[in-house]
């Protein structure tokens, strides 16, 4: 498992720095000669990068780099933070149910862990992103909301659109926890919101706690064109 986390990063790695190019196509054998790998946990990789949305496949048992623009991750990630919102203004209208703000505040619990060490790192980014992960999913199924739901979940294979999925830049792992920081901030305040059943302050939080992420990741760089991802901006990719 630990293998095929460290396999999984590094070939994230590569794409998202362009070493790997929009469109090559890819084959178990040719990135385990790269990675001086064994095809085993190359062919368990590739799939679970698809998954993700940075691969797509490719002819028999293959797979290529998807090519995606700074434009589509950032309409995606507006889109998330629209219907997470509507998700949440309809949970504090009618009532957050104890159970569910119980949850969402042991999900504060653990971030305060991690935030309490003092700098990012991958391990904490990783440790982040599955509570991210989980504090966003509690919202969305404690809504009700089985269209909004699979909508996100489509949302999600755009990369870098899922909650769980953390983006840092290694060259100012000082700022990156900066946003980490205020993000998790703006987690105490959704919550607070969504206990004393306030909808549209609510509403109003989770729309502007997807701000933190288009920072951190230099997407408003969308704003001046459709430049490809790909380029250094974003150097490490933490799930």
């Amino acid at each position: 498992m630990k293998q095929q986390s460290a396999v999984l990063a590094q070939i994230r790695e590569m794409i998202l720095q362009g070493r790997l190019a929009p469109g090559e196509r890819l084959s178990e054998a040719s990135v385990a000669d790269m990675l001086g790998l064994s095809r085993t946990p190359v062919r368990q990789a590739l799939p679970v990068l698809a998954r993700e949305g940075l691969l797509v496949e490719s002819g028999a048992r293959g797979f290529s780099v998807r090519g995606f623009t700074f434009r589509e991750v950032l309409e995606a990630v507006e889109l998330r933070g629209l219907l997470e919102g509507h998700a949440a203004r309809k949970i504090a209208e009618k009532g957050a149910p104890r159970a569910l703000v119980r949850s969402l505040r042991e999900c504060l619990a653990d971030g305060d862990a991690i935030v309490a060490q003092g700098k990012l790192t991958e391990a904490g980014a990783n440790a982040y992103g599955e509570m991210n992960g989980r504090f966003h999913g509690l919202i969305v199924a404690a809504s009700g909301q089985g269209f909004l739901a699979d909508t996100l979940s489509r949302i999600h294979g755009i990369p870098f659109a899922d909650p769980a999925v953390i983006a840092f830049d290694k060259r100012d792992a000082a700022q990156m926890f900066g946003d980490l920081m205020y993000a998790h901030r703006q987690h105490y305040e959704i919550v607070d919101a969504l206990d004393q059943g306030e909808g549209a302050r609510a509403e109003a939080l989770l729309r502007e706690h997807v701000h933190v992420q288009k920072r951190s990741m230099n997407l408003d760089r969308a704003e001046n064109g459709d430049t490809e991802i790909g380029d250094n901006r974003i150097v490490a990719f933490c799930r």
